[in-house]
């Protein structure tokens, strides 16, 4: 009983999304550096393959994970922002404006310190995008750490900033990572969000339905050419936060609960157990300082750091927004700092940026990912813990 009771308050715990992230992650590390690489290996190469007539699909299990269990993270995140723009944060203009400029000058600055970094290189160009991204469970997990120290506002302020973060690194797959385009599955594509459309508005409440359609909607995005995580987003927009005549189901916020802990607790830890498995053979100090893994270092320890904190001085200086409450310009720049940690959306687009490019570009990829996100959560930390007040203050003040 007392298994299953410490198990319990683990995943009550704000923190456990992101320590799980970091626990995998760590595992993938050390079996593909161990004489057990090989099993790692074969377990991501493992071939899946689903036919009913005349369509197939088959993937090795890295892709399923990437394009299939992914695009139930993406729906969860388009469950969060639909439900945080009708009723939650997103709801109040006021509130939205400094994480809403925050989150563009956090994905503007590490671009364009990327970008300075790999000019002259079209292939490597590429990964512009991977250093603008920031993961909302490590960086809130890691907050998280600090307790009753955290003011409320100041928390509000890093998930409302994430969730942007995420909505801008959507738009971002969606219009410069796509790939040769499939009329006709875009067009089917376009019928099964009409058929949405439709029971939508036709004020359908059974998720059944939309569950069908929406994954009629998968098959035909991932054989179109664009990314399939799409598809999940998508789905979420049509699915009804509130049902006519009824205040207390929701089938958005029924969806939005069941999927957490699954989320949470088995796609995104899985995800990043199959993606930060790295061989460190032969990789030297010098590996660091090649353009790609320094700009993507770089971007996301210094640029997410200098891009929300100048965003957000600049607009609470020019009177547009005020500092959340209980927060200091200390405690808001440490939260830019732990911006930086990219991490599981990072490592998504690495591997759109670089699909096809070589296993020299996932490596490179994948140590700037890990070095810059490591460094922002000890450093972020590190300052927040010195910056804010002790605990006692701090929910005084609340």
């Amino acid at each position: 009983m007392r298994v299953i009771h410490a198990l319990r308050e683990f995943i009550a715990l704000e923190s456990a999304g992101g320590i799980l992230l970091a626990i995998a992650a760590a595992a993938a590390l050390t079996l593909a550096n161990s004489p057990l690489a090989f099993l790692y290996d074969a377990f991501l190469d493992t071939p899946v393959e689903v036919r009913v007539g005349a369509l197939q699909i088959a993937k090795p299990l890295l892709l399923w994970i990437n394009d299939g269990l992914m695009a139930l993270f993406f729906f969860l995140v388009g469950l969060e922002i639909k439900r945080e723009v009708l009723e939650g944060e997103l709801s109040d203009p006021r509130q939205v404006v400094l994480p809403a400029v925050a989150a563009v000058g956090g994905m503007a600055v590490p671009a364009v310190i990327y970008a300075a970094i790999n000019a002259g290189n079209p292939l490597t160009l590429a990964g512009w995008a991977i250093p603008a991204a920031t993961d909302i469970a490590f960086a809130l997990g890691v907050l998280s750490l600090l307790g009753r120290r955290v003011p409320v506002g100041l928390k509000v302020f890093l998930l409302t900033l994430a969730i942007l973060d995420d909505l801008g690194a959507i738009v971002i797959i969606a219009i410069f990572y796509a790939g040769n385009l499939a009329p006709v599955s875009l067009g089917i594509a376009a019928a099964a969000l009409l058929a949405l459309f439709a029971l939508n508005r036709s004020g359908v409440a059974r998720l059944v339905p939309y569950l069908f359609v929406g994954l009629l909607l998968w098959v035909s995005v991932l054989k179109s050419g664009v990314h399939a995580t799409l598809a999940g987003v998508a789905l979420a927009f049509f699915i009804p936060l509130r049902v006519r005549g009824s205040e207390s189901h929701s089938p958005l916020r029924r969806l939005e609960h069941d999927l957490h802990a699954p989320v949470a607790f088995a796609i995104l830890p899985l995800f990043a157990f199959a993606n930060a498995g790295i061989s460190l053979k032969g990789v030297t100090a010098a590996a660091f300082l090649e353009p790609v893994p320094l700009g993507i270092a770089a971007g996301l320890l210094a640029g997410k750091a200098i891009g929300v904190f100048l965003a957000s001085w600049l607009t609470v200086r020019l009177g547009f927004a005020r500092l959340p409450q209980g927060a200091d310009w200390g405690s808001i720049f440490g939260v830019s700092v732990l911006c930086g940690i990219g991490f599981t959306m990072s490592l998504f687009i690495a591997g759109l940026a670089f699909e096809g490019a070589g296993s020299e570009y996932v490596v490179q990829t994948r140590l700037g990912i890990l070095f810059g996100s490591l460094a922002s959560a000890v450093i972020g930390y590190a300052l927040l813990r010195v910056m804010l007040p002790p605990a006692a203050l701090a929910t005084a003040r609340k």
